[in-house]
């Protein structure tokens, strides 16, 4: 049986139906009428009225809960345009993270669009959750520095919800390993690593030791620089002179383990360190023990952060910090309009630059007395 415009009563039932959810009158979440509803609403059998519904779950508009009834599916919420735009970060209020979220902010702004803000303290778990938590909301996009990035991510299926939702999203300062063709901005912490190594080398060091994290994809690949360095120069790697640390234990490790290695004998003359916060405590163990920076053992940081600034005036490696996160909301914004990678003006690599400070001695000079 057909209406006199030619449709189906059932294909203009679910015409509406789906009109209405698009507009926005039915709400993402939100019970819809149940079939005897809507059958006396419109005058049509319950059997038209299943017809009607069956096209809409098919289409992801609509989904059925048994004994409970059909609801408008969360995906509806993210139809339509918010102007919010998620921000994940590991931290939000000390190191570089301030001056990152600065960045992202400015680009969104002047773009019409609004943040909301959320952490991780660089736990997988609470990564899942904040996920979990903004699924539902009325996002147009999401920017996520992923937390311990270079172990597996565990929870792939929320990241599968992004793009069953068609939310775009950006990764920013380290990507999981099992997600590298995913959008991401990096720094080359890699080429970062090789410099700051190099320096030291170039410097007159011979007896380096590592600091890295090894839970994260900077510290690996920090890591990797750090080895080329020294094989570049004809050093055999040793990875008893290698610390590694995780993100629970990093406000401890890195010194202690520094402190015990220099009690038991080894000579160490530099340092490099996974970053300025890093090298400032390293610092702190070895004055501890009497031993002096530069004179006796000379520190390098990484991120160029204020604490790189102060009176030692680290050696490190420059981190465009407002400018990273801009980038990675200008990358957002052409996923957003679909910008075809081919057309794309953002680099995904940003080059390191070393910063010379005064937490490096000469020993070239030393050598030439």
């Amino acid at each position: 049986m057909t209406q006199e415009n030619g449709k189906t009563k059932y294909y203009v039932l679910m015409e509406e139906l789906k009109s209405s959810i698009l507009s926005g009158k039915v709400k993402a979440g939100e019970k819809l009428p149940s079939e005897n509803e809507l059958s006396q609403k419109y005058h049509i059998s319950r059997h038209t009225v299943r017809k009607a519904l069956s096209i809409l779950i098919q289409e992801g508009y609509i989904v059925a809960e048994h004994g409970r009834g059909t609801f408008c599916s969360e995906r509806m919420c993210h139809l339509r345009k918010s102007g919010n735009i998620a921000v994940i970060t590991t931290y939000i209020s000390d190191y570089i993270f301030p001056r990152l979220i600065q960045g992202m902010d400015k680009v969104m702004t002047e773009n019409g669009y609004s943040i909301i803000l959320k952490n991780t303290a660089n736990s997988r778990t609470r990564e899942a959750r904040v996920l979990e938590e903004i699924l539902p909301k009325d996002i147009d996009g999401l920017i996520i520095e992923p937390s311990k990035s270079q172990i597996l991510c565990r929870h792939m299926n929320l990241y599968g919800l992004l793009e069953e939702y068609h939310i775009p999203y950006v990764f920013i300062q380290g990507v999981y390993p099992q997600m590298q063709e995913k959008p991401h901005i990096l720094m080359d912490d890699c080429q970062g690593g090789y410099l700051v190594t190099k320096y030291l080398l170039d410097m007159g060091h011979e007896n380096l030791i590592g600091i890295f994290k090894a839970d994260d994809f900077q510290g690996k690949e920090r890591h990797k620089g750090y080895v080329k360095a020294l094989q570049e120069a004809g050093f055999v790697y040793d990875p008893d002179r290698v610390v590694w640390f995780h993100t629970e234990d990093r406000k401890s490790k890195p010194a202690l383990m520094a402190g015990q290695l220099l009690e038991q004998g080894m000579y160490i003359d530099g340092i490099v360190c996974y970053n300025d916060q890093i090298a400032t405590d390293v610092i702190g163990g070895l004055e501890e023990m009497g031993k002096k920076v530069p004179e006796d053992i000379s520190v390098t940081g990484y991120d160029n952060s204020l604490m790189s600034a102060g009176s030692l005036c680290l050696t490190t490696i420059a981190h465009p910090q407002e400018k990273l996160g801009e980038m990675a909301a200008e990358l957002l914004l052409e996923k957003i309009r679909e910008v075809p990678e081919e057309k794309s003006q953002i680099p995904r690599l940003i080059q390191p630059e070393l910063i010379p400070g005064n937490s490096v001695k000469d020993r070239r000079k030393q050598e030439e007395k």
